[in-house]
């Protein structure tokens, strides 16, 4: 096969991968979830960080960014929460890519390099949205009330992913672009 076609192929790999993953992050934040009537705007738990979680171990830190930040950014579009979704975009985005550089390296498919990247994931949500909270609605206390909600998301996120991570990861290791 000449460079040209292998190149090709994991081109149209690496956009089949990603458009799944935008999908089922997108799909599992709109359709397994929450509203909490907790801040001013209301809260949300989801599990959205399941499948993005796993996409970032599996696939890799561009797959991570790609599909949490697409994927949930387009869920605030078709749903109400439009405000929110270029802070969501951004943040998630870059959760995605954090937890798939910190889980990229061979060595790093452990469980301590697992729960360090849900670690840094979730200080990632936390500041993240505490901060896109403080500016959408003008008060830096009021943000405060959507940490627990984080807390919550990230952890059971991390409780359902890091059991499969590694078998996941080494079953699907043949497929990555």
């Amino acid at each position: 096969m000449s460079d040209t076609a292998v190149k090709s192929n994991s081109s149209v790999k690496s956009i089949a991968i990603n458009g799944i993953a935008i999908a089922l992050v997108f799909l599992a934040t709109g359709f397994i979830n929450i509203r909490l009537p907790l801040m001013a705007n209301g809260g949300l738990i989801h599990l959205g960080n399941v499948p993005l979680f796993l996409a970032a171990i599996i696939f890799g830190k561009k797959t991570g960014a790609i599909s949490g930040a697409f994927g949930m950014a387009l869920f605030d579009l078709f749903s109400g929460w439009a405000l929110w979704a270029p802070f969501t975009f951004v943040i998630v985005g870059i959760m995605g890519y954090a937890v798939g550089k910190i889980t990229e390296k061979e060595e790093h498919n452990t469980l301590l390099w697992y729960l360090l990247a849900v670690g840094a994931a979730l200080i990632i949500k936390i500041v993240g949205y505490y901060i896109a909270e403080g500016i959408i609605y003008g008060n830096w206390v009021a943000p405060v009330s959507s940490i627990p909600g984080n807390i919550i998301q990230v952890v059971v996120a991390g409780i359902i992913v890091i059991p499969f991570a590694k078998v996941l990861r080494k079953q699907l290791s043949t497929i990555r672009p």
